[in-house]
């Protein structure tokens, strides 16, 4: 059974997200588990993430979701990151976006969260612009 979409496909804040992450060499866009996805060979970032409060009433608050390294992750989570639901126990962190987001912090952990994902040439190709 497929999942529902749990996204608006004209959210200005996807569509900030969306840009950041495809601007990564190698990154291309799927849904999976009904949210938008950004991905080379494994996801580096999804669009949303819930606590298992949230999830089971159907709250879905606009939040990014990367993976990032156990010390930045532990960091992340000291400055009000949340552990979502179904990624949290593997090492995924989610923060909230708005209109007071810092839109270099999203592209700071995004960039993070691609370098532990993504393939070696990929990130050297980063690593060159």
């Amino acid at each position: 059974m497929a999942h529902p979409l749990m996204f608006d496909a004209d959210d200005p804040l996807l569509a900030r997200v969306r840009a950041i992450a495809l601007a990564m060499p190698g990154a291309d866009e799927k849904v999976s588990h009904g949210r938008p996805a950004f991905f080379t060979k494994k996801v580096f970032a999804y669009y949303g993430g819930t606590t298992k409060d949230e999830h089971s009433t159907g709250v879905s608050p606009p939040r990014l979701s990367v993976l990032l390294e156990p010390d930045e992750r532990l960091a992340m989570l000291e400055e009000g990151a949340i552990a979502p639901a179904y990624l949290g126990p593997y090492g995924w962190v989610a923060v909230d976006l708005g209109d007071a987001t810092d839109w270099v912090r999203i592209g700071e952990l995004i960039d993070a969260s691609f370098r532990v994902t993504a393939p070696k040439r990929l990130v050297a190709q980063l690593d060159l612009r």
